[in-house]
């Protein structure tokens, strides 16, 4: 009996629940209690879409993972509209990315890190889950970029899912 009322993804519940409240018109009774309510029906109603709970381990990196994403974000900004606004011509090129994650939420994240930072975009994921295709804007070489997202993310990532 219990089970059906615990919540099965906390994290997601936890993020509902402030969602829930920064988007609401200030935090009262009610919001709070529309709040509790929703971060527990929506991950029941979706629980068979989540076959496995996120394997995170160490969740106390999470926030300097996001702080050096946003920092990288806000430099290759400038980077894309330097190489923009400056006559040289990009080198752009599709790179095939040897992955070392296994966790398949670990690669989605990774996936995702690398097309929210300007320059890059994730193109495909092959079906083993060994290779991630990735378009670079300017890309020196394939093994700078390789070892740039290595050391950057996906090291961070299998300390965060190991």
């Amino acid at each position: 009996m219990f089970d059906r009322l615990s919540f099965p993804q906390p994290w997601l519940s936890l993020i509902l629940f402030i969602t829930w409240q920064i988007l609401s018109d200030g935090v009262s009774g009610g919001s709070v209690v529309l709040g509790l309510i929703l971060a527990w029906i929506i991950p029941q109603i979706t629980h068979g879409f989540w076959p496995e709970r996120p394997a995170f381990v160490k969740t106390w990196r999470m926030p300097g993972y996001i702080l050096r994403v946003l920092k990288d974000i806000v430099v290759a900004s400038f980077s894309v509209a330097w190489l923009i606004l400056s006559p040289r011509t990009p080198r752009p090129a599709f790179i095939s990315y040897p992955l070392t994650l296994d966790h398949p939420l670990a690669i989605s994240i990774l996936a995702s890190t690398i097309s929210l930072t300007p320059g890059t975009v994730s193109a495909d994921v092959s079906d083993d889950n060994q290779t991630l295709l990735i378009h670079a804007l300017d890309a020196g070489s394939d093994q700078e970029v390789i070892d740039a997202i290595y050391n950057s993310y996906e090291k961070p990532l299998m300390e965060m899912f190991k």
